[in-house]
């Protein structure tokens, strides 16, 4: 790669690493924040089930933005948002500044996460280079969840949560300058004489993105269920407090390598494959969970397999939507096959909830993501992985 791409890759790299790894740690401030504060999980699942939502809602509207104004500009709004939004949790009250965090949260990763940050670096790399450079920029919000879980286990530890969440607010406004490395990148290259309104009906139209993002809806409940409520389960089955931020660790760290490797297996193998196998997989790491009694060990077996499965999904399905419509409207149309994943985040987050506060376990939710996953590797497999028409003509290959 370029040394300008690589600038790219690294800056969007890092800010992923910030908006993932605290989002990512989110779950480690619920048992403290209930307690104290007397509510119910439900509650503290629906703030975060409303990050997800908006985050999803917002995705596209941001994609466009920054496909039509260029990434660093949006990218840098989302930094400001997204500390706000930590900021916001850290009053007292009776739950609606919870919610209020999370929609400010959900605005911020709009503009600083996947579907802006990842189009600038599609738009950026040539199309030899594109799955590596996805791959090594998503590889970014592994590590990052892999360094913020254990710092914000240990600020919890000694400060408090309140604290805790306002020095998390704090080092997340280094979004913004981090924005400034992905302003170079081109807003939008090119394509005929297509225009957004077209782009869109374009893939409205096509089978293969509605299965996709069908699919990625399965992607964000299994995420925000596991991320959140993992360390509450733990709890409840009698483990030890530190065994629920080492097993977040751990999934951030496998998730490094896991990311990595689908970004490289994406530009030598289909990637609609892949996903199948990815998600089928995730579906027997869960049934392999759920048979096993739960101890330091199964959960940290448990955890570096969720790792190795956990985000290699988003440079296989951005990659995949870059290689079916082209790069012209990548953050927009990844922007709304996000929007899917983050339905499925806000459900996964809520329900989990719901149903914890219904019937005192998580077992509905453990069948329900073994189910959803066998739903999703199904939905993959029939897309076909090959440019539309239109990219064939403009390219001048029959």
């Amino acid at each position: 790669m370029s040394r300008r791409l690589w600038i790219i890759v690294l800056c969007a790299g890092g800010c992923l690493a910030l908006t993932m790894g605290f989002r990512q740690s989110l779950g480690l401030f619920l048992p403290g924040i209930t307690l104290d504060l007397g509510l119910g999980r439900e509650t503290f699942a629906l703030g975060i089930g409303l990050m997800n939502l908006v985050w999803g809602l917002g995705a596209p509207l941001a994609g466009a933005l920054a496909d039509r104004f260029g990434a660093g500009r949006i990218g840098a709004l989302g930094g400001v948002l997204y500390g706000s939004g930590l900021l916001a949790m850290t009053y007292n009250g009776g739950g609606g500044q919870l919610l209020v965090g999370g929609v400010l949260l959900g605005l911020g990763l709009s503009g600083a996460g996947f579907s802006v940050v990842l189009g600038a670096v599609g738009r950026a790399a040539p199309e030899a280079l594109r799955s590596q450079a996805l791959g090594a920029a998503s590889v970014g919000g592994s590590f990052g969840q892999f360094l913020a879980l254990p710092f914000t286990h240990a600020l919890l530890g000694g400060l408090g949560w309140s604290v805790s969440l306002a020095i998390l607010a704090a080092v997340a406004l280094m979004i913004v300058p981090l924005a400034r490395g992905f302003a170079g990148a081109p807003p939008r290259q090119s394509q005929g004489a297509q225009s957004l309104g077209e782009a869109l009906r374009e893939a409205c139209g096509h089978r293969g993105f509605w299965y996709l993002t069908a699919g990625f809806f399965v992607c964000g409940f299994h995420l925000a269920f596991v991320a959140v409520h993992l360390p509450a389960y733990l709890g409840d089955q009698g483990l030890p407090g530190w065994l629920a931020a080492a097993a977040l660790t751990l999934v951030g760290f496998f998730n490094i390598v896991g990311t990595y490797a689908c970004g490289l297996l994406g530009a030598r193998f289909p990637k609609k494959s892949l996903l199948s196998l990815l998600y089928l997989a995730r579906a027997a790491v869960f049934l392999a969970f759920l048979a096993f009694t739960p101890s330091e060990v199964t959960v940290l077996i448990f955890a570096a397999a969720m790792g190795l499965l956990w985000l290699g999904t988003v440079p296989l399905t951005s990659g995949l939507v870059a290689v079916i419509f082209g790069p012209a409207y990548l953050s927009m149309l990844f922007g709304l096959v996000f929007l899917s994943h983050q339905i499925g985040g806000f459900l996964g987050a809520w329900l989990a909830g719901i149903f914890f506060d219904l019937l005192g376990s998580y077992d509905l939710m453990w069948w329900l993501s073994v189910a959803l996953g066998v739903m999703s590797a199904a939905l993959h497999w029939p897309i076909s992985e090959r440019p539309i028409q239109r990219l064939v003509t403009e390219s001048g290959r029959p």
